[in-house]
């Protein structure tokens, strides 16, 4: 079955820097959009960022943009997010999500497989 498991995550200070892993498993992962999200205590969960699945294209979300990197390793079956600048208002689990499309999704219920999420803590 499809498993996706972030890693990565932890506290750290503002303006400081954390890169988050998705490791994919039980799926063809080059076939695969894949999407970071994120949600805070009290809040919907947000797009962060997406890529297709060739990571030709991505899509940053305004609150990010500048800061946060997608990526992917199709050789690795791995997705990444390099967030660099982090502020307070970063803290929240971010998940790691994926469906099996050519397409750019930003809409978390396009997506059909999540993550279990890791936490994100930015001190002031």
């Amino acid at each position: 079955q499809v498993q996706l498991v972030e890693s990565g995550g932890g506290l750290v200070q503002a303006g400081g820097s954390l890169r988050l892993s998705c490791a994919a498993s039980g799926l063809t992962f080059s076939n695969y959009a894949m999407g970071w999200f994120r949600q805070a205590p009290g809040k919907e969960r947000e797009i962060v960022a997406a890529i297709t699945r060739s990571g030709g294209t991505t899509y940053d979300a305004d609150s990010v943009k500048g800061r946060f990197t997608i990526s992917r390793d199709n050789a690795k079956n791995t997705l990444y997010l390099q967030m660099n600048s982090l502020k307070p208002e970063d803290t929240a689990v971010y998940y790691c999500a994926a469906r099996e499309t050519y397409q750019l999704l930003k809409v978390a219920a396009m997506y059909d497989y999540w993550g279990q999420g890791t936490q994100v803590t930015v001190s002031s």
